[in-house]
């Protein structure tokens, strides 16, 4: 049976007690009704007990045993089963707390490549992946997942692995090279040869390792365990000394009534749900109540680079004509040219040009495979790709480049990066200020672009190169002392390390599906800065549900203390303890304010 149909089943026998009590006037089936489910939710409380000591932590829920059986003993069934409301609704609203917790990968599984086109002879059957078999032929059409690994027989492509490396560079395949599953297809069709079944793909691989990074969560203690032992003894002590020197057990029953723990047990879940809602309406969604608890303390964050730490699209760095033509007409020959084309690099040269230059007219634009376009853009014939298309020698550079050649004159070439967020740095700042320790970049480019990019963020721990089971592995390797760790990503490929981490945060705004699913934290908004506001929520929210819970201890302190001199009858007790909740819950509802 769940919290919240425990708690409803509560508050039925509270109203059948009431009934036999007060209409049918008999004490005796009101008692023997609440002596029943009070003596059977202690039991399984009991046993639940058992279980969490064997694993070495310690609840609250032996002080509630005691009083619900103490009071049941000396005839205060009143007191206990308003003992057991509380407690069956404080667990309901934990539950309500966590509701989002251990999402299913459904949405992974959907986006994955579902069909592949298999090409026998001339003739084109779709057919599922998992029929795919090593060796087959298949043809990937623009625009189209690649389904399953294999090496390309015929064409030349450009692939985007971006979700799948880190790279942020669109890559050129032609004849010979390797696909891997789940990269994205540009503009020409490609006939590939399959070397590796479905199951054992990369995309495949990546889905594998996320769930099993789910199936390991990581253990953290309950904010209100951390006091329970401390809060227990207190009761009992004082509870016992006052039945000692009166020799009344109703006594100890009085005192364990009003140290029922339910301001541990209430207050930290509603700020935790307070702090989520404060999230939601700042672009954050927090899964469960136990992210924002380790988030609140946590020692060191990842990021990826590209699409978190940069925007993950590429933009002209450097324009560089080598005649008289001077940078804007040089512009606006390439962006005129390449205004019709498909070609991912296309899509930034526009953006660029975009109220820089006028276009051009464009016409008999021609793709030619693996080296180009080449069109006529006023009335002159414009080539623009690699080197050896315009008429050139390569430059040596780690970045993208295109040269470019009119009327068979090379004329110069243009430059791309990745765009670093504006915000990028800020949050940075912002984190260190916060107490994160250290923070770290995880990628899977190159050496010296991610080197470049950590330079102008404030980033001094660099990991490049870095596949997925790179990423997990030093994720893994992080010591207690920088725990809790956070990985921050959008792409596929960090799916498994936003798994494996103490808490995943996914960009998901342009994010991919899978990095969403296995994040703890989902950011809906197209801003790293709520990688930081995140945080100082936890902060915050965690320092309001301490408060509210030591607020809850402290009155309860003073009302055992006076309960132990007999002045407060059980019942009495059980009233003033609704006046403890009513305090500690409007001290948690705090958090959900912003300030």
């Amino acid at each position: 049976m769940g919290h919240f149909k425990k708690f409803l089943f509560t508050l039925l026998v509270g109203v059948m007690a009431l009934l036999a009590e007060f209409v049918l006037h008999n004490p005796t089936w009101a008692y023997v009704l609440v002596a029943i489910v009070g003596g059977i939710m202690a039991f399984f409380m009991l046993l639940e007990m058992i279980k969490t000591l064997r694993s070495g932590k310690y609840g609250v829920d032996i002080l509630a045993i005691t009083a619900i059986v103490a009071t049941l003993l000396v005839g205060e069934y009143w007191a206990s089963l308003m003992v057991l409301i509380m407690l069956t609704g404080g667990d309901s609203l934990e539950d309500y707390a966590g509701r989002q917790a251990n999402k299913e990968l459904r949405a992974l599984l959907d986006n994955s490549p579902q069909i592949a086109h298999h090409l026998v002879g001339e003739t084109l059957h779709d057919i599922e992946v998992e029929e795919v078999k090593i060796g087959d032929f298949l043809v990937v059409k623009p625009g189209e997942i690649v389904p399953v690994d294999g090496v390309i027989l015929e064409g030349n492509s450009t692939f985007d692995e971006s979700s799948l490396t880190g790279e942020s560079t669109p890559m050129i395949k032609k004849v010979g090279d390797e696909l891997m599953s789940g990269s994205i297809n540009g503009d020409r069709s490609v006939k590939i040869k399959v070397n590796k079944s479905a199951a054992d793909s990369q995309y495949q691989t990546i889905i594998k390792l996320v769930k099993e990074s789910e199936m390991k969560p990581a253990e953290f203690v309950r904010m209100a365990d951390r006091y329970a032992v401390p809060f227990t003894l207190i009761a009992y002590v004082i509870g016992g000394v006052s039945w000692f020197v009166t020799k009344d057990p109703v006594r100890f029953a009085e005192v364990l009534v009003v140290a029922s723990p339910c301001p541990l047990i209430l207050a930290a879940p509603i700020a935790l749900v307070a702090g989520m809602s404060r999230s939601s309406r700042n672009g954050i969604v927090v899964k469960t109540g136990t992210t924002l608890e380790k988030l609140a303390d946590a020692k060191s964050i990842a990021f990826d680079k590209t699409g978190t730490i940069t925007k993950g699209q590429l933009s002209i760095d450097k324009i560089s004509p080598v005649t008289s033509m001077d940078e804007t007409t040089f512009l606006q020959y390439v962006a005129s040219a390449e205004q019709d084309s498909s070609h991912i690099l296309a899509r930034s040269i526009l953006a660029e040009s975009k109220g820089q230059v006028d276009l051009l007219p464009v016409s008999n634009l021609e793709e030619v495979t693996g080296s180009g376009i080449k069109a006529l853009v006023n009335k002159k014939e414009i080539k623009i790709g690699r080197a050896e298309f315009a008429n050139t020698q390569p430059v040596e550079t780690k970045q993208t480049i295109i040269y470019a050649a009119l009327d068979g004159q090379y004329i110069g070439y243009m430059t791309f990066k990745d765009v670093v967020r504006t915000e990028s740095k800020e949050t940075i700042i912002e984190l260190k200020r916060l107490g994160v320790q250290n923070v770290i970049m995880l990628t899977g480019d190159q050496e010296e672009i991610a080197q470049e990019i950590a330079q102008q963020v404030g980033i001094t721990q660099v990991h490049a190169r870095c596949l997925p089971q790179d990423k997990i592995k030093l994720l893994n390797e992080a010591t207690k002392e920088q725990r809790p760790i956070v990985m921050v990503g959008d792409g596929v490929n960090d799916a498994p390390a936003l798994a494996v981490a103490d808490i995943g945060i996914a960009m998901g705004a342009h994010g991919s599906t899978a990095a969403s699913e296995s994040a703890d934290a989902v950011i809906l908004k197209d801003d790293l800065t709520r990688v930081w506001i995140s945080v100082k929520i936890a902060q915050e929210t965690m320092k309001i549900a301490k408060q509210s819970v030591l607020i809850g201890i402290f009155i309860c302190v003073i009302l055992m203390l006076i309960a132990s001199t007999g002045i407060i009858p059980a019942l009495l007790g059980a009233a003033l303890q609704e006046v403890v909740d009513t305090v500690s819950i409007l001290s948690a509802l705090r958090a959900k304010n912003d300030r």
